[in-house]
Parts: C-alpha cells; sequence; structure tokens
C-alpha cells in the first residue's frame, strides 16, 4: 500500500504551499551564515511534478494551490518567494510543472551545502536518481528515510534541517513520525526539524501535533512552531482533507513573524469555504 502513494495527484495543492513556504524560509535563514548545512528528506518524492500530466490532472488540486497564487501581485514575503522560485522552476511564465521539496532545496543551496534525500518509491526514485543523483552534495538513496536518520546526524558542521513529510496513507506512519522527531532532536539536539501533517478527522491525526510539541519542549534546544492552515470542509460524512499544518522543533527565530501573517493571508487565498482559517502558534 504504501508504494501505491504519488505524491503527483497532490503536487502543487495548499499543502505543498504552506509546506513549501516554511521549507524555503527555513532554508533562506540557514544561507544567512556561511558554515554549510545539510538537508535530510525523509520522503522526497520525484523532486518535480508536471501540473500537465494525468496524474496531476486527476483531480487538479494545484488548481487551489499554486495556481491560485501564480498571478495575483499582492502575495506576502515568503508566499513571493516559494512563487519566484516556483516561476524559476518552470523557466518562463506558464506554470507547467511544479518543484518538489529536493528541487526547491537544490535551487537554494550553496556548494558547502548537502541534500540527503530519500525515496523508497521505484519509479519516483528513479526520475529523482536522474534529475539530481550526480549534483554536488546531493545524495539520492532508495531506502527507508525514517530508518536513514541515525546515518546523517548530526551533521559535522552542526547545522542541518530533517524534513518529514510521509504519506500518511498507513497509520503506522503518525507514530514513525513522531518516532523521527524524537529521534532526531536526540542526536541533534539543535537541529530544525520540520513535520509536514494532513489537517485529518483521525484520532491519530489530531494526537500528532501534541506529541511533538511535548517531544521538541523535552528534547530540544529552541522551542517550536506550529502553523496550520484550514482550507475546505469535510464531506457529508466529515472525511477528506480539510487542510495541513506544519510543526517545526528549533524554528529560526524569524519564522513566527514571517509566517504568521502569510498563513492568514493564505488562508484567505486559498479558502475553499467560508471558514477558512489560518494560525501559527508557538512556544
Amino acid at each position: 500500500m504504501m508504494l501505491a502513494y504519488r505524491h503527483a495527484f497532490h503536487a502543487g495543492n495548499h499543502a505543498d504551499v504552506l509546506k513549501h513556504t516554511a521549507l524555503v524560509a527555513v532554508l533562506r535563514y540557514m544561507n544567512l551564515k556561511d558554515k554549510g548545512w545539510r538537508l535530510v528528506d525523509t520522503h522526497a518524492g520525484a523532486g518535480g511534478y508536471s501540473l500537465q500530466g494525468e496524474y496531476a490532472n486527476k483531480r487538479a488540486e494545484f488548481e487551489q494551490g499554486i495556481g491560485a497564487l501564480w498571478q495575483r501581485d499582492d502575495l506576502p514575503p515568503p508566499v513571493a518567494d516559494l512563487v519566484g522560485l516556483v516561476r524559476q522552476f518552470n523557466g518562463g511564465k506558464a506554470l507547467a510543472q511544479y518543484p518538489g521539496s529536493p528541487a526547491l532545496a537544490h535551487m537554494l543551496m550553496r556548494p558547502q551545502d548537502q541534500l540527503r534525500l530519500h525515496e523508497m518509491h521505484p519509479t519516483d526514485h528513479k526520475i529523482l536518481a536522474s534529475y539530481l543523483g550526480d549534483q554536488p552534495g546531493v545524495e539520492v538513496a532508495m531506502t527507508d528515510g525514517f530508518a536513514a536518520l541515525k546515518g546523517h546526524l548530526p551533521p559535522t558542521t552542526r547545522r542541518g534541517v530533517v524534513l518529514i513529510d510521509p504519506s500518511y496513507e498507513i497509520k503506522t506512519d503518525y507514530a514513525r513520525t513522531l518516532a523521527a522527531l524524537r529521534e532526531s532532536l536526540e542526536r541533534f539536539a539543535e537541529g530544525v526539524v520540520i513535520v509536514w501533517l494532513p489537517q485529518l478527522q483521525l484520532l491519530e491525526a489530531a494526537q500528532l501535533p501534541q506529541r511533538l510539541k511535548a517531544s521538541a519542549e523535552k528534547l530540544g534546544k529552541k522551542g517550536w512552531l506550529h502553523a496550520r492552515l484550514t482550507v475546505a470542509q469535510g464531506d457529508a460524512r466529515g472525511f477528506g482533507m480539510l487542510g495541513s499544518s506544519v510543526f517545526i522543533a528549533n524554528p529560526p527565530h524569524t519564522l513566527v513573524a514571517e509566517l504568521r501573517p502569510a498563513v492568514a493571508w493564505l488562508a484567505q487565498a486559498l479558502a475553499q469555504f467560508e471558514g477558512a482559517h489560518g494560525m501559527v502558534e508557538a512556544a
């Protein structure tokens, strides 16, 4: 079941916009110092996605995500930064493809920085390896990203980011995500750990943010940030993805001030119902 999940169905949707706005802001902050950083991406995907292919157009979720932002000229700075990188990835004015986390990180990395990318899906791994596998400072592996963390942390430079972004198609992903955050902070207490979470009417989805907060408070050095974007209503039975959130342990000290207005703005820009809202909390 795990290997049936393809991110191309969801590429560029509201969840990607939130996750990647936060990721880009974190990496921009990391670039303020000359010392290199390492990004470990546990569920890297294919690296980039066609928005004109059958997968993306099956649901056309990008139209209510990056597509809704493409022509706007009133984007808040962190969102404008992301949209600018997506334009760079497309190499023109047309929105034909969407960069995944590895592509965005590769656009922002410097010669002294490193990417450690893990993807288990054979097709997505093949695409990712052909795209970035030969690039300096990049390693692409078809291995379990959760299990690989111990080999990557702490980085020799003591500067690093872990991105944990499973599909949550199987419920064990919730427990494994919590364990991965804990392991990351136990090995590298000052490292930045970014966790993407779906907002679903599921007990596991509701409980995970509180468990992540407790672990970050116990094991981290610089607190946590939780940004949530609620854009949709559930179906008649209350099911469906209502939105998503990004939890960050040891966030850059500038991030709350950057994300709070941006998330509130995104809630209105990407709203699919009148009750859409965004929030950023931190401790």
